[in-house]
């Protein structure tokens, strides 16, 4: 499936086939595939937490508002974002280009994030989210349906999986074999209300 055809038949399905399991290939591909989302300096801030025990599955469906797809889901992951990553061996997310390009990033990371919380934290919740879609793409060019999830009690998920203090949440999501179609797509607001020219 192309990229186009995958993002027109995407869609949030809240009930998966839960005897079905995908294959350690398949979830290895749509791993390797979520790598190869862009990410803010290429600092790679996100953090996927796989949630295979039935039992956290079960308190994060309780966080979630009991939301079937928690349980239901082939795979079920928790999007979370370093918001620190800047300050964690960025060099390492440079090694493949010429030192003198290397160089520049390097300087310019710390010019960039310093003494800024808000870019900390909204630079790693874009790079978090891109991620995101990018996992649901690949999951659909699999024959796979996914539901990005942000209803769900913060504080209780951070304690499920020991977020660390210096990560955000960015939101769950559920990977599976849908059982049901979804409904028709609820309709888009007219192309003038989102898209302009030179200004608002």
């Amino acid at each position: 499936m192309d990229v186009l055809k995958a993002l027109y038949e995407r869609r949030s399905i809240k009930e998966f086939d839960p005897l079905h399991k995908m294959t350690f290939q398949e979830l290895s591909t749509l791993i390797d595939a979520a790598r190869q989302a862009p990410s803010s300096y290429n600092l790679q801030h996100t953090k996927i937490v796989r949630i295979v025990d039935q039992e956290k599955r079960k308190k994060i469906s309780a966080a979630a508002y009991n939301q079937p797809q928690v349980l239901s889901a082939s795979e079920f992951f928790v999007i979370a974002a370093d918001t620190k990553a800047w300050q964690k061996k960025p060099e390492r997310c440079w090694q493949n280009v010429p030192e003198k390009i290397r160089n520049f990033i390097l300087k310019s990371i710390p010019e960039f994030h310093l003494e800024r919380p808000w870019v900390e934290r909204d630079e790693a919740i874009r790079s978090g989210s891109l991620m995101a879609m990018a996992i649901m793409l690949a999951a659909k060019s699999m024959g796979y349906d996914s539901c990005p999830m942000i209803g769900f009690e913060q504080e209780s998920v951070k304690e499920i999986i020991d977020l660390p203090q210096d990560h955000v949440l960015v939101m769950l999501l559920a990977i599976g074999k849908g059982v049901k179609p979804p409904y028709p797509k609820p309709g888009f607001i007219p192309m003038e209300e989102f898209l302009f020219l030179d200004h608002f």
